[in-house]
C-alpha cells in the first residue's frame, strides 16, 4: 500500500506526540475531520498507526503482527528492495541473512547470483537458498521459533560469532525518527546485533511502513548500517539522520514486473 505525503506527515506527528485528535490533525492539515478519519483508517490498516476513539496513536510496541499477515504485506515494495539488494551483492561473496519476511524475499532474488555462501538463522531463507547447487548454506544452531522459523538464543549468538562475512542482510521491524533500529523479540535482537558486529558491510532492508513504527526493543542505530534499501524517501527527520550518519540510502526503483 502506497501512502501519500499527508499520510507520512500524520505518522511523523503522531510518532512525535504519541497521540493526536482528529480535530487537531484536521486543523494542522487544513482538511475536514472526515478526510482525517479516512487517513487514520488507511494508516491503521497499513499497521502504521492505531485508530482510537477521537484520534490516532502509536501501534502496540510489545508484539509484532502474525507471521502469516506479515508475509502478505507490501509484496511489491519487498520485491523492489530485494532486487536492489541482489544487484549490490557480488557473486562468490559471503553473507549473513537474518529473520524476516523481507529477507525471505531477498533470498529469492539472490538465486540469480553465483557462488554465494550464506549463514542464516531463518529456516525459510535456508530452504529457499539450498535449491542452488553452487551455494553453500549454513544454518545457525539454536532454538527454532515455531511461529516463523527463526532460530534464536545464546547458542545462535555464539555460532554467529565464529564468522566474519562480507555482507549482513538485515530486516528490521521499525526505524524511529531518531535513527534507532527497533524490534519486538529480545533474543532475536541479540542475534542481529552479533550479525552486524561480524560483518564488513550491513545492508538494512526496510520498506516505508517501517519508518516511525513503534517497537519496544532497541537493536542499534541506523549509523551501524552501511546501506539502507527502501522503496520511498523517508520523512525529513529520518532522512537528515541517515545523511548525518553517512549511510548510503538506496531508493529501489519500480520493478519492471509491477510497471503498468
Amino acid at each position: 500500500m502506497t501512502l501519500n505525503a499527508r499520510h507520512e506527515n500524520i505518522v511523523e506527528l503522531v510518532s512525535d506526540r504519541g497521540f493526536m485528535t482528529v480535530e487537531a490533525l484536521a486543523e494542522h492539515f487544513n482538511v475536514t475531520p472526515q478526510t482525517i478519519r479516512r487517513d487514520i483508517n488507511t494508516l491503521n490498516e497499513a499497521g502504521r498507526l492505531r485508530r482510537y476513539h477521537g484520534g490516532a496513536g502509536l501501534p502496540a510496541s510489545t508484539a509484532n503482527l502474525a507471521y502469516s499477515e506479515r508475509r502478505i504485506r507490501n509484496p511489491d515494495e519487498k520485491q523492489r528492495i530485494a532486487e536492489a539488494i541482489a544487484e549490490q551483492v557480488p557473486d562468490n561473496s559471503s553473507l549473513f541473512i537474518n529473520i524476516g519476511t523481507t529477507t525471505e524475499t531477498i533470498a529469492k532474488a539472490l538465486l540469480n547470483k553465483s557462488g554465494l555462501t550464506v549463514i542464516t538463522n531463518n529456516l525459510h531463507v535456508a530452504s529457499i537458498l539450498c535449491s542452488k547447487d553452487d551455494f553453500t548454506v549454513i544454518i545457525a544452531g539454536g532454538m527454532v521459533r515455531n511461529r516463523d522459523g527463526g532460530i534464536i538464543g545464546e547458542a545462535t549468538q555464539e555460532f554467529i560469532r565464529q564468522f566474519k562475512v562480507d555482507i549482513a542482510v538485515i530486516g528490521i521491524s521499525g526505524i524511529d525518527n531518531d535513527g534507532d533500529l527497533l524490534d519486538f523479540d529480545y533474543q532475536e535482537v541479540r542475534v542481529a546485533q552479533a550479525i552486524i558486529e561480524h560483518s564488513r558491510q550491513v545492508f538494512l532492508a526496510a520498506d516505508h511502513t517501517k519508518f516511525g513504527r513503534n517497537a519496544m526493543i532497541r537493536l542499534g542505530h541506523i549509523s551501524q548500517a552501511t546501506h539502507l534499501f527502501t522503496d520511498l524517501q523517508p520523512n525529513r527527520r529520518l532522512s537528515a539522520c541517515i545523511k548525518d550518519s553517512g549511510v548510503n540510502l538506496i531508493i529501489a526503483p519500480e520493478s519492471d514486473t509491477f510497471r503498468a
